[in-house]
C-alpha cells in the first residue's frame, strides 16, 4: 500500500428516514450548512463540485467531487475525487434494523496529492487519520441536526 494511500469506513445512524438522508447528501452545495469542516463547495459543472475542507490541523484540503452513480432507489452515491486528494467516495443508505431510521455508509479510498501529506505521512499517518475522525464525527453531529430540521420543514 502506498504511504499516501487512505481507506476510510465510517457508519453514521440518524434519525430521518433514508430518503431524507439520502436527499440531503445528494446535495453537495448544502454541505457547508451542516458540515463544520467543509468550508466552501463552489459548483464547477452539473457533475462537478469543488470543496475546500479543514479539520482539526492547521491544512486544508481542495478537490473535485465528479458525481458519478446517484441512485436514490438503493440509496447509493457514488464520487471520483481529483485534485489534494485523488480516488473516490461512496454513501450507501439503508433502513435502520427497527426501522425508525437511517445507517450511513462512508467509504473513500483515496490518494493524498499534496506534496506536505505524502512527506510527513510516514510519521504523521496516526495523525492524520485521527483528522479525519474529527471531521466524521462534526459531520455525523451536524448532519443529525440538520436532517431534523429537514424532517420537520425547517432546514435552510
Amino acid at each position: 500500500m502506498a504511504g499516501n494511500r487512505y481507506e476510510f469506513r465510517s457508519r453514521w445512524r440518524v434519525d430521518a428516514a433514508p430518503a431524507s438522508a439520502y436527499v440531503v447528501l445528494e446535495a453537495l452545495d448544502r454541505y457547508p450548512s451542516w458540515w463544520p469542516e467543509v468550508r466552501e463547495v463552489t459548483k464547477i459543472s452539473d457533475q462537478a463540485y469543488e470543496l475546500r475542507v479543514r479539520s482539526v490541523l492547521p491544512y486544508e484540503l481542495s478537490f473535485v467531487v465528479h458525481e458519478g452513480t446517484q441512485d436514490p432507489v438503493n440509496r447509493v452515491l457514488e464520487a471520483k475525487l481529483t485534485g489534494d486528494l485523488e480516488g473516490f467516495s461512496r454513501w450507501t443508505i439503508t433502513p435502520t434494523a427497527n426501522g425508525q431510521g437511517a445507517d450511513l455508509l462512508f467509504e473513500e479510498d483515496v490518494l493524498a496529492n499534496t506534496a506536505l501529506l505524502r512527506r510527513l505521512s510516514p510519521i504523521a499517518r496516526p495523525a492524520f487519520r485521527a483528522n479525519h475522525l474529527a471531521m466524521m464525527r462534526h459531520g455525523e453531529r451536524g448532519l443529525r441536526t440538520y436532517l431534523a430540521g429537514y424532517e420537520h420543514g425547517t432546514a435552510p
